[in-house]
């Protein structure tokens, strides 16, 4: 995982009342036709866009959760209150002509009292963590080894899932016509945008320019995430996350690097625009196998993802992301962020691999190198922590499911927090920086229903004390 920066494009988010009405959406301007905006406050804001960029285009990045025929308003005023406060309600992208004086636009822009935030927009990219060889399934070997080694074939006994409770996966797409994966996963949408002369010389192939209302696949790794999630299981394990529905988005599209080879690239204002819609179309838990290294960001620079990130744990999503593959001790974004689960990879013998990215923020472990999942048009042993995370996305899957059928809210830190307690130790001793262990599905779902009777308890003790409370005794 590694990025770089979008030339001549920021992402600029305003305070609370500042978003001026003029602006109009993204996708008003991609679907619709709508001229951007040639301006955004008619004052020092503009001042500083056109010393330092010349020439400026602006939209809005976010569209808003409820249609316009339901709240009859237009533009920002028709942002909820968790869009605004959350910031997804006030972030403008802004394309500038003159793309070499970036640096000091931002540092400008970032001095005055009506910006919250301002950023370059950063690449991410997500290339196979090792080579993707298709293979034939009679020749795959040990395919249920990972799944045994987290207990998931007892926690699928234990619940097997429900329909109601979908997974967003925001990757490469998915190959919708696979055998394994057809009838398993909605069409999902595409959120990628990309101009070939702003990324750096990458040869982009496939759908790059046209968002689209189908999630197809030009790479394979969203479609290996994919078959970890809920592939039907005829000639390779069972999707982890049981009856739990798929909603993809296409937030990376495709290039090819120098040995011929696809990896998936992505804006960061195409990622954020595809997870705030799969939070508005109702995902409980979204699964992240992407990043962007903290070494690549300025020192003072925002982190990425902030906005979107803060939405979804308002809304009551919860957020799962590959911790990285740099073997190192640092910070990849989304990982990072506080709201979200991050996981490392372990090997068959719950040792943590060599590649996977170490640091105080990694929550838990789980099997990441040679895990049999879909390829494009076949199968594959598929290795990096990019795989390792859907197997913690699916247990909370079933945790949610199993939540939702004893009729209990359940929330992203729930979910860390029992899944951290329940993890089995590590295969080696005096690990650290690889989180609180590995993966135990069926610990966690155990864990869950001792945490919802402890608390029912709890409540019918209190409804049924006989003995004031020292405040009521005192009043």
């Amino acid at each position: 995982m590694n990025a770089g920066t979008v030339p001549g494009r920021l992402l600029l988010t305003l305070k609370l009342g500042e978003l001026p009405e003029h602006v109009p959406g993204l996708r008003a301007v991609y679907g619709f036709g709508t001229s951007p905006a040639e301006y955004v406050d008619g004052g020092i804001i503009d001042r500083l866009l056109r010393h330092h960029g010349g020439a400026m285009r602006v939209t809005r990045l976010h569209s808003a959760r409820v249609r316009r025929a339901e709240r009859d308003v237009v533009g920002a005023r028709r942002f909820d209150d968790v869009e605004q406060l959350s910031g997804v309600a006030r972030v403008l992208r802004v394309e500038v002509r003159d793309r070499d004086r970036m640096r000091p636009l931002l540092e400008a822009l970032a001095e005055l009292p009506m910006v919250e935030r301002v950023s370059a927009d950063h690449l991410c990219h997500v290339p196979f963590d090792s080579p993707a060889v298709p293979s034939d399934a009679h020749h795959l070997g040990d395919a249920a080894r990972a799944q045994e080694l987290i207990r998931l074939p007892k926690a699928l006994q234990l619940e097997p899932g429900d329909p109601a409770i979908l997974v967003g996966l925001a990757d490469t797409g998915v190959a919708l016509h696979h055998a394994e994966l057809a009838a398993r996963v909605r069409p999902g949408f595409d959120s990628v945008d990309l101009d070939p002369d702003a990324v750096g010389g990458l040869t982009l192939v496939g759908d790059f320019r046209q968002r689209g209302q189908r999630a197809d696949d030009d790479v394979g790794h969203g479609t290996g995430c994919a078959g970890i999630l809920v592939a039907r299981g005829a000639d390779m394990p069972v999707g982890s996350a049981g009856l739990c529905g798929l909603t993809p988005v296409r937030v990376l599209g495709a290039a090819v690097g120098p040995d011929g080879k696809r990896f998936g690239v992505g804006a960061l204002d195409n990622i954020d625009i595809g997870m705030k819609r799969l939070i508005d179309l109702g995902v409980k838990v979204i699964n992240m196998s992407f990043g962007t290294p903290d070494s690549l960001l300025a020192g003072d620079a925002p982190r990425p993802h902030e906005e979107v990130i803060r939405y979804a744990v308002a809304r009551g999503v919860i957020l799962v992301a590959a911790s990285g593959n740099s073997g190192l001790e640092e910070r990849f974004y989304p990982a990072a962020h506080e709201n979200v689960i991050a996981v490392g990879a372990v090997d068959q013998s719950l040792k943590p691999t060599s590649f996977s990215t170490r640091g105080a923020h990694v929550a838990l472990c789980a099997p990441g190198r040679d895990i049999v999942t879909c390829s494009l048009d076949g199968y594959q042993r598929a290795t990096g922590t990019s795989f390792a995370a859907p197997f913690v996305a699916a247990v909370c899957a079933l945790m949610a499911s199993r939540a939702e059928r004893r009729a209990w809210p359940l929330t992203g830190e729930d979910c860390k927090r029992l899944l951290t307690a329940s993890a089995r130790p590590f295969g080696h001793p005096g690990i650290t920086g690889c989180g609180h262990g590995v993966l135990d599905a069926a610990a966690a779902l155990n864990a869950l229903d001792d945490d919802i009777d402890l608390n029912l308890r709890d409540a019918d003790a209190g409804e049924t004390r006989t003995e004031p409370s020292p405040a009521l005794a005192a009043a």
